[in-house]
């Protein structure tokens, strides 16, 4: 299944990086995988950056790319409220973000959604009784993803899973998740890059959302032993990677590149 795989999926935060610093051999298997012919798309779940920010961040930090190269939840999430016909949306995130929901209307008072990203320690009682009281008045409940935890440089830290969970648990409803593990998410990714989903990997450091979202949308899951890889967590989630590899590093001579 891998010697078919032409199109790679690769996961930030964990992967390519942890906090600014980038994970060794990262640069060299990245530039290995585009030498052998392999079309590169880099996902990420992280909602704390902007697209324009987490695009400085992996040029910053020598890695090379085009706009077009990176997808965020962001992006989806505008696309599905205009599909919708949702305009005014709630925005659970910091101002940066923000910046990605231009072509929306921010509305706190009647909003016809409630866009939940990373707040960080702003998530407070205010915060998150005001988005419950207007999920209860008809507002759909997005999550820009749903991870439960990610790999900070002082230690492992709640992601905006948690919050989402509480959301829904407070009001009885499924948050639409756009990010991973969604299958919308891969499937658009793969659209935009052209390939079909047997002949694409997905390279990440989460044995839920990045590993079990590929697999579940019918790609190769490669999980690797850095950022927030905990084998316990793998082995209680039930889920079999494709392969699994100490780093990205080793990521090429799995595909079959010198």
């Amino acid at each position: 299944m891998l010697s078919s795989v032409r199109a790679v999926l690769i996961d930030l935060d964990g992967v390519l990086y942890v906090e600014d610093e980038p994970v060794p051999g990262a640069h060299e298997a990245v530039s290995r995988l585009r030498d052998g012919g392999r079309v590169l798309r880099f996902v990420t779940n992280t909602t704390s950056r902007s697209r324009p920010a987490t695009l400085e961040k992996l040029r910053r930090l020598g890695f090379s790319l085009e706009d077009e190269d990176l997808m965020t939840p962001a992006a989806l999430a505008v696309r599905h409220c205009l599909d919708e016909g949702r305009r005014r949306v709630s925005l659970l995130m910091n101002d940066e973000v923000k910046g990605d929901f231009v072509a929306l209307d921010e509305d706190d008072d009647e909003p016809e959604a409630v866009i939940v990203g990373d707040l960080g320690e702003e998530f407070a009682y205010p915060v998150l009784n005001r988005a419950f009281r207007h999920v209860m008045a008809g507002a759909e409940l997005i999550a820009l993803q749903r991870n439960r935890f990610w790999q900070q440089a002082d230690g492992l830290s709640l992601d905006v899973g948690p919050f989402v969970a509480a959301l829904e648990y407070a009001t009885s409803r499924e948050a639409y998740v756009v990010g991973k593990p969604a299958r919308t998410f891969f499937s658009e990714v793969l659209r935009d890059a052209g390939f079909e989903a047997d002949a694409a990997a997905m390279v990440g450091d989460d044995i839920e959302t990045d590993v079990g979202g590929a697999v579940g949308a019918g790609l190769a899951g490669i999980l690797v032993r850095t950022g927030k890889y905990r084998a316990d967590a793998v082995a209680s989630s039930k889920i079999e990677p494709t392969a699994t590899v100490d780093s990205i590093a080793d990521v090429p001579e799995l595909l079959g590149l010198s």
